[in-house]
């Protein structure tokens, strides 16, 4: 199996996120399965484009995610050390569904679809479940549950991909 692209593996692999409308200068804390802090993201208000920075709980910026400038179409970036991690699109063809792609740098590919706005959705690489996103495991309202399946895979991408498809989902619906 392919070992994804940086990070440390932490020992939780369900995170919490208390749901709410994004906005720039937005920041909130992810969760671990314990209740603990894991992650925060950071939203950047004093930015020419949309940014948030993924943080762990001593403040260290781990990935940026930011909106990607004089694109065709409406694409995130991924970035660790101010190097580019991945380009998050919206797949054209999608029709019940919404559909992202992944590309990673070195040419991977995931595959993120559901229902993004519904929270309900999974990211995944050659057809095997990598994370799912869900509300249903949960009580508390306006939060939604992260469960990284994949013991290689990178839980600051994932969660980085999740956060840059809730985003990109929200700006195309209050553009409709």
């Amino acid at each position: 199996m392919q070992r994804f692209p940086g990070g440390h593996a932490p020992s939780t692999r369900t995170y919490l996120v208390h749901d709410r409308i994004f906005g720039i200068g937005d920041d909130y804390w992810i969760n671990d399965e314990h209740g603990h802090h894991a992650f925060l993201v950071d939203g950047k208000a004093l930015r020419l484009r949309e940014t948030f920075e993924l943080k762990d709980t001593d403040g260290r910026v781990l990935i940026t995610l930011r909106k990607k400038m004089l694109s065709l179409r409406d694409a995130m970036t991924i970035e660790r050390d101010d190097r580019p991690l991945a380009t998050i699109r919206r797949k054209r063809l999608s029709l019940l569904r919404n559909h992202y792609r992944v590309e990673l740098v070195d040419g991977t590919e995931l595959d993120v679809s559901g229902k993004i706005l519904d929270r309900e959705f999974a990211v995944e690489y050659e057809g095997e479940l990598l994370a799912e996103i869900s509300r249903r495991w949960l009580t508390l309202r306006d939060s939604y549950g992260l469960k990284i399946v994949r013991a290689d895979a990178d839980p600051t991408l994932l969660i980085g991909v999740a956060v840059c498809v809730i985003r990109m989902a929200e700006r195309e619906r209050d553009d409709d």
